[in-house]
């Protein structure tokens, strides 16, 4: 693949971070979701919000809230930008945990990273609290849904099949 197409590679293919210093500024927004296939035993106690380590889904989700904020420290290359905002939402389900996460900012690069990461760890953070009554639950369908801004337009992923 040619290393110009590449951002993240300089000329000689080495890693560099990409100069955004001359982009224009736009309303950018993402949204992300992800899953935590869990055991009914968990949904019940998560439920009941009577877990040990305390409130799992609340606890995940200012988690989840941190992470974005401090995604340009876990992610190499990724841009610091400020945000306008992070909405992150865990829903119990049949099966487990759905996670939502929308991040918005103004400013010259994508909040993309910053949704996954937010999601991500809301999902570990799930993993973490229930681990002691379901150590074999499983991160499942991190994805990028939506963004828009930004001079690549807007994306919308395909519906993904069951």
């Amino acid at each position: 693949m040619d290393a110009a197409i590449l951002t993240h590679l300089d000329a000689r293919g080495a890693a560099r971070m990409v100069d955004v210093g001359e982009k224009p500024i736009t309303a950018r927004r993402a949204l992300a979701v992800g899953f935590v296939r869990c055991s009914a035993a968990l949904r019940e106690r998560l439920q009941r919000d009577d877990l040990a380590k305390g409130s799992a889904l609340q606890v995940a989700r200012i988690a989840g809230i941190q992470a974005a904020k401090r995604t340009p420290d876990l992610i190499p290359l990724c841009h610091g930008l400020p945000l306008d905002s992070v909405t992150l939402d865990l829903t119990l389900t049949a099966d487990g945990v759905a996670i939502r996460a929308e991040t918005r900012a103004t400013w010259k690069t994508g909040v993309e990273m910053e949704a996954l990461t937010a999601v991500t760890v809301a999902a570990l953070t799930v993993i973490d609290m229930g681990k002691a009554v379901d150590p074999a639950m499983v991160i499942e369908s991190v994805r990028l849904l939506e963004k828009s801004g930004g001079r690549h337009g807007d994306y919308r992923a395909p519906e993904v099949q069951p």
